[in-house]
């Protein structure tokens, strides 16, 4: 007979102490053991205790991570608005460690059409993200033109190819013109050629 396995009653103690709103807390722990559960449970805790979702912000480090936050908050969020007052309650007691009050259960309801219509939305971002927008609300101060825009993994790939064959042609053509013993000035945008034997390409081809 297999043995259910259960979260033991200090974690459950420790991740509710992290997430409750009125700690200012530091979460230190591996990977898989929880810590984005806690902070999406934190976030909800704060909408729950009324703080406007605007004030909200929550940085991680990868996009990926982000989502995830994001997913878990709406879908909380999202599974309030149809529950019954009884699991409702049931729901925000668990979370909150004392029984709902009327109030609560029908800001919990409004929660979710709340945060959706906030402006720019809830703020569960990378690290990234937060940075350049304050860079586009502050350019002037940054020193960087106030149009920029950031490159998406596919731009920087193509430029790193464009990179490598350019790189590539550029020492294919300073091989060449060492075999000939040239020493020709280098033309627009060339690299100075550099002295070097030929015996070195012979023994060595590019």
């Amino acid at each position: 007979m297999s043995r259910q396995l259960t979260i033991d009653d200090h974690v459950i103690q420790a991740q509710s102490a992290a997430s409750a709103p009125v700690n200012s807390a530091w979460v230190s722990a591996n990977a898989g053991s929880g810590k984005t559960y806690v902070l999406a449970q934190r976030v909800v805790r704060l909408l729950l205790a009324g703080v406007e979702p605007s004030r909200i912000l929550c940085l991680t480090y990868t996009k990926a991570a982000a989502g995830e936050m994001s997913n878990r908050v709406f879908k909380k969020l999202g599974e309030w608005v149809s529950m019954s007052d009884a699991d409702l309650g049931k729901e925000l007691t668990s979370i909150e460690g004392h029984p709902a009050s009327p109030e609560q259960l029908s800001r919990a309801r409004i929660l979710f059409a709340r945060a959706l219509e906030t402006p720019g939305g809830l703020k569960i971002q990378t690290i990234h993200a937060f940075c350049e927008a304050l860079l586009h609300q502050f350019p002037l101060e940054a020193n960087v033109p106030g149009t920029f825009t950031v490159m998406d993994d596919a731009m920087q790939k193509q430029l790193m190819a464009q990179a490598r064959v350019a790189r590539e042609r550029d020492d294919q053509g300073l091989a060449g013109r060492a075999r000939a013993g040239l020493r020709q000035e280098p033309g627009p945008g060339e690299r100075q050629p550099v002295a070097v034997e030929a015996d070195v390409f012979r023994a060595h081809p590019p």
